[in-house]
């Protein structure tokens, strides 16, 4: 570089991948690829410090218990406990229904969890228990797994329509217990390798289609209850669709009495909780509208005897008293394994979200791994007491927040609320009708029913995540929740795979005055650095996109590497055979020389010379002579002269020249020859061609021309690379350096370097060199190391427009 473009000598160090590992080696060398032995010891050493540590991140509650101030917090939780446990009563009886068991294991279940969660748990504001979505799961497997049909009453060798009840209920009870210790062990498994990322593969449009579908089967399981009518049950896919169908046939038998009271009280429940969410800035605490109905109904039913008098159907005998643990029925596992993994990373999936969110707005944190653990210990121990699967509740959960709640000592008020239900107050809901329990159901589903406006938000807002929504939504609905699930899991990691297979890719230029590189397409102040292409895609690339990655660089630079390097090797391949014709021609026409010399110096009587012996002559004779050798052939085709001086073993290097005139034959260039036009012999060996010409460029053929000598591949995208990546930068590089465009990286993350260079990346020709901090790095050096003339045109570029790089 000349003194001309002293101002564009480097004004400060380029760090390429070399300097930058020694730089990082100069600030820490002792913490530069330790042994693992060091790291393993590292990792499993013990101090009192890291016991303590440990032990408290298991057992949270010891971190918080010791310093908690009554004066403080005692009064918010007790309220918000209360408040909490009145909400468990109806719900959990409800959501018994739905879990297709007797409602007195809903209550068992709002007992038991909410006091493991209490020891286990992070989060300080969510209310554990029954939920929509993990009862309707329960209710499928129970009812699949425990139909009406494998319990009808024989009589003799005659088979009534009536079911022997008490035995189903009791195998479904198994069958859920079952279920749920199942899905608490794989919960805790998860939990202690790690695993609470699991819940990030359930993206927002997958979870909220996925609980709108639940709904929609609450909803066709609540409406046996509603109409009095007991449809067939069907189970696998399509088995809604059939409910629908069969439920459809039945309508003609709807009771009315149990329609009047299912549709009073949910114009109950909804006119009740319209005004306390109008009121509730001035009530100290909501009004608990769902015990006043289920409290006002059974009274209603107890003194108007609806069951005997109307045949209202109503929840009838609950056991007082708590329930001694038992074993869970483990012959069942191998046959819910499935769905016990699917209610796992559900619960899990909707708990972490919704702890989160009251982290977020509490100021606290929520830890994910020991969430998990604690949502599992809370399933697993609740189902040795016959608890279905549990987790976070919405609405419960905001009471909880909103009533003042501060810690977990709500949830273990609430538990003694449904203990004090359980122990003393549970046989006076027996005549408590089952159509108000599925109004209370429906009523609580009015949330996921706004869930279907997500269709509008989401064809405003993203095309693909509203076709994760729908896709979720019908495989759920169609297939069930099981196979739903895992359907739609499926399906947004395939969009996933899809969007980072067709990523964008673009070109991007230098903003004056800065060292940032935007795309040109879509800035116009930004400027294309002459004979440089700046290359980026937005995702990663691997094995699925690599391929494209190839395509799009061709596209985007103009340079179609592999035409031009068929074009190049043809040409190549095209010039050998010439070399290889017009040797073997030189050699025919130089043994019949050779033949007409000797046959000349025989015939004395002819003033041929030997072409040998003569060569030494002065240039007047020689001419003289070849000319007369010229004019006796007969052919008058090849014309042979020295092309070097005699030397001093008496040899002579010859040049033969096809033509018809020896006066207007020339010797052209290798582009300009053709088949046999020259080639070269020395006289004293044996007369063969000589091998070394220069190889065919493909700006000599003039085929292509470009102005590009550098392309840099901007890799800030990457975070990790594979094998066939690899290999295809590898095939980049070499290619383009056929054509002499030189290959740089850029931005590379410390990461993508190591598995380069654990994938043999570099070599003798492919340095560590060519990998540069940042983009600027490289324009930098392309700019110092190829060429003075580039660097004057961007010069004048720049100058133009009042900035320098």
């Amino acid at each position: 570089m000349d003194s001309g473009h002293a101002e564009y000598r480097v004004q400060r160090e380029i760090i390429d991948e070399q300097r930058l590992k020694e730089r990082s080696q100069r600030m820490d060398p002792s913490q530069i690829n330790l042994p693992i032995f060091h790291r393993l010891k590292k990792s499993l050493s013990c101090s009192t410090h890291r016991l303590k540590h440990s032990i408290v991140g298991f057992l949270p509650v010891l971190s918080w218990l010791p310093r908690y101030s009554i004066w403080d917090y005692g009064m918010p939780d007790l309220i918000s406990g209360i408040s909490v446990g009145i909400m468990h009563l109806p719900q959990g009886m409800a959501y018994a229904l739905l879990a297709s068991l007797p409602p007195v294991f809903g209550l068992y279940t709002s007992l038991y969890p909410p006091l493991i969660y209490f020891i286990f748990g992070t989060s300080r504001h969510i209310s554990i228990g029954t939920f929509t979505i993990l009862s309707i799961m329960i209710g499928s497997v129970t009812e699949r797994l425990a139909p009406d049909s494998d319990f009808l009453i024989y009589n003799g060798t005659n088979v009534t329509e009536e079911v022997d009840i008490i035995s189903r209920d009791l195998y479904r009870v198994q069958v859920a217990a079952a279920t749920t210790v199942l899905g608490g062990l794989i919960q805790v498994v998860l939990g202690l390798v790690q695993f609470g990322f699991v819940g990030t593969y359930l993206s927002e449009p997958l979870v909220r289609g996925y609980t709108t579908a639940a709904s929609a089967h609450a909803v066709v399981a609540q409406l046996k209850y509603i109409l009095g009518v007991s449809p067939k049950r069907f189970s696998g896919p399509l088995s809604i669709v059939y409910i629908l169908a069969d439920l459809f046939t039945l309508l003609p038998e709807t009771h009315l009495p149990t329609l009047l009271a299912g549709v009073v009280s949910i114009v109950v429940l909804i006119t009740a909780k319209e005004l306390n969410n109008a009121l509730r800035q001035k009530l100290l605490v909501p009004i608990p509208v769902e015990l006043c109905t289920i409290v006002v109904a059974t009274v209603i039913s107890f003194y108007t005897q609806l069951n005997e008098s109307y045949k209202i159907s109503v929840v009838g005998e609950i056991p007082s008293g708590l329930q001694s643990p038992s074993i869970p029925n483990a012959s069942v596992f191998s046959e819910v394994v499935l769905d016990a993994l699917a209610m796992a990373i559900v619960g899990y999936a909707i708990s972490i979200s919704l702890g989160k969110t009251f982290a977020l707005k509490h100021g606290y944190k929520v830890e994910s791994n020991q969430e998990l653990v604690a949502l599992g210990l809370s399933n697993t121990v609740g189902g040795f007491f016959q608890c279905f699967s549990v987790c976070s509740s919405m609405s419960r959960s905001l009471i909880q927040e909103s009533t003042g709640g501060k810690t977990q000592i709500a949830g273990v008020v609430s538990g003694v609320i449904v203990l004090v239900t359980v122990l003393k107050l549970g046989s006076l809901f027996q005549e408590l009708p089952k159509a108000v329990l599925a109004a209370i159901v429906f009523v609580n589903l009015k949330g996921m029913f706004k869930q279907y406006y997500d269709i509008v938000t989401l064809w405003r807002s993203s095309k693909i995540d509203l076709l994760i929504w729908l896709v979720t939504y019908v495989s759920t609905v169609l297939f069930n929740l099981d196979m739903g699930l895992g359907a739609s899991m499926g399906f947004a990691l395939l969009t996933v795979i899809f969007r980072t297979q067709r990523p964008t890719y673009s070109l991007l230029g230098h903003l004056p005055g800065t060292e940032l590189y935007l795309d040109l397409e879509t800035h116009m102040e930004v400027r294309e650095v002459p004979g440089i292409t700046i290359f980026r895609s937005s995702a990663t690339m691997y094995f699925a996109n690599a391929e494209l990655y190839l395509e799009a660089l061709k596209k985007k630079s103009g340079l179609d590497i592999g035409k031009m390097l068929t074009y190049k090797r043809r040409q190549e391949a095209k010039q050998r055979r010439r070399e290889r014709r017009a040797e073997r021609r030189a050699r025919r026409e130089t043994k019949r020389q050779k033949r007409a010399l000797r046959e000349a110096s025989r015939r004395s009587k002819k003033a041929v010379f030997s072409v040998e012996e003569e060569a030494g002559q002065s240039n007047g004779d020689m001419h003289r002579e070849v000319e007369l050798a010229w004019r006796e052939r007969e052919n008058s085709t090849v014309f042979v002269i020295p092309e070097t001086a005699r030397t001093s073993d008496g040899h002579h290097t010859w040049m033969y020249l096809k033509g018809t005139d020896p006066e207007t034959t020339t010797l052209g260039s290798v582009s300009d020859l053709h088949d046999g036009d020259t080639t070269t012999l020395d006289s004293s060996s044996e007369d063969t061609l000589s091998h070394d010409l220069e190889r065919v460029s493909l700006g000599s053929l003039g085929k292509w021309t470009w102005d590009i000598h550098s392309i840099i591949l901007d890799f800030s995208t990457a975070n990790f690379i594979d094998t066939v990546a690899i290999k295809t930068l590898r095939n980049i590089f070499h290619d383009f350096g056929e054509i002499g465009v030189d290959i740089y990286l850029a931005g590379c993350q410390a990461l993508v370097v190591e598995q380069l260079e654990r994938g043999g990346f570099f070599s003798d020709v492919i340095t560590e060199g060519r990998v540069f901090a940042t983009v600027h790095d490289a324009v930098l050096y392309c700019l110092k190391h190829r060429g003075a003339e580039t660097i004057h045109c961007y010069e004048n570029a720049l100058d133009m427009s009042g900035t320098r790089l």
